[in-house]
């Protein structure tokens, strides 16, 4: 016998709720369940007597006898989320896609320290938009043009477009000036390291994948220089960790060359100098060529 559907449960700050399946078991009660299950989380029966714990059909569960084979509903809440003080700004929306311009500091999706103070939950919250997915990520540090999918079951087409590395994408940085030559092409092949230094991806020998076109479109004071950067494939830290490879690491990059310690809050007076400014591609839904910059928002038809 299947379950049922999820409900349509509301987003509450814009954090749409989580699932919990209810497998057999020996606990005595949900409570119990739950803080076995998701031992992080403190309050349970705090949570429980508040409502803040449903059922399949969106019902408040009491802390009654344990029963499997169920689901239960919470929505995540962190006591001592980093509060980000920068905002985000659509720069185009239609009944398909939402394109965001995200700040430094502010996470994509929910994770570790950070579920209400998100690009996705801050969209959803003003959007009142419940399915809004990310169809690709930037790093916290990193900020510029994100992609997001407005309906579920188109979800797939425009994933499959980065899978695909059909999408171009354009950036701007600013790091130490390089001696060139410029504009070029460099390739590394990129690695999760093991250890406490697991955070930097780590240039190894062997067959390349990762690939950036670098060009040096202005020089600055103070021996920094603007770049252009277009990737060409989607390698984790890709471009912090290829600048850092030239001699050439971008500018408030707490991960490259040292790892800096873990702040909570951070400093926001240092960002990483690192912007997505463009995207395009094909849309798979409707054929047009879609082009976003952080000034402009385009659709032509090929």
């Amino acid at each position: 016998m299947s379950r049922p559907p999820k409900p349509a449960l509301p987003l509450r700050d814009g954090v749409a709720a989580s699932a919990v399946f209810c497998p057999a078991g020996p606990w005595p009660s949900f409570a119990a369940f739950l803080n076995e299950r998701l031992p992080r989380v403190l309050d349970w029966p705090e949570r429980i007597a508040r409502g803040d714990v449903v059922d399949d059909d969106g019902r408040a569960i009491a802390d009654a006898p344990y029963r499997a084979g169920r689901r239960v509903y919470y929505w995540r809440y962190l006591e001592a989320e980093p509060e980000v003080p920068f905002d985000a700004r659509i720069v185009f929306q239609d009944e398909h896609l939402l394109v965001a311009d995200k700040p430094h500091f502010l996470p994509v999706t929910p994770s570790g320290l950070y579920a209400r103070q998100t690009l996705m939950a801050r969209l959803r919250h003003t959007t009142g938009l419940a399915d809004l997915i990310p169809i690709h990520r930037l790093d916290r540090e990193t900020a510029g043009l994100v992609v997001f999918g407005v309906r579920r079951d188109e979800r797939d087409a425009y994933h499959q477009l980065f899978r695909e590395r059909s999408v171009a994408k354009v950036y701007e940085a600013i790091a130490p000036r390089g001696d060139g030559p410029w504009p070029r092409t460099v390739h590394h092949r990129l690695a999760e390291p093991a250890g406490e230094n697991f955070m930097q991806m780590q240039v190894v020998e062997g067959e390349p994948n990762a690939e950036t076109w670098i060009d040096l479109v202005e020089p600055l004071a103070g021996g920094l220089a603007r770049y252009e950067l277009r990737p060409h494939t989607g390698a984790r830290h890709q471009l912090r960790a290829q600048m850092n490879a030239l001699g050439l690491p971008i500018v408030g990059d707490r991960i490259y060359p040292v790892l800096q310690p873990h702040e909570n809050p951070p400093r926001f007076d240092a960002p990483l100098q690192l912007v997505a400014r463009e995207i395009s591609f094909t849309d798979p839904l409707t054929g047009g060529l879609r082009f976003f910059s952080r000034s402009t928002a385009t659709i032509a038809p090929l």
